[in-house]
């Protein structure tokens, strides 16, 4: 078993139990370890997304953490730092 993926298990593990995140779910999209689909649940008090819900897809190389995930938005939404699938 690569390090990455003991790791990977770890921190979904961690992300998955955090009360502190419960605006995030995460999760495996086909039992793929080193594929995550989240969803960002945002407060009503946000300013700008408030009240929105955000699917992104999170793709982790099967060297990391030595390179960096890439992280798609697959909903609508609109930042200058961001890319959507739509």
């Amino acid at each position: 078993m690569r390090s990455s993926t003991v790791l990977l298990q770890q921190q979904l593990k961690a992300v998955q139990n955090d009360c502190d995140l419960s605006n995030i779910s995460c999760g495996l999209v086909n039992n793929d370890i080193y594929e995550w689909e989240v969803v960002l649940m945002i407060s009503d008090d946000c300013k700008f997304y408030g009240g929105g819900s955000f699917r992104a897809r999170l793709s982790f190389p099967t060297d990391y953490p030595h390179a960096p995930p890439k992280m798609r938005f697959e909903s609508d939404i609109w930042h200058p730092n961001s890319t959507s699938l739509a």
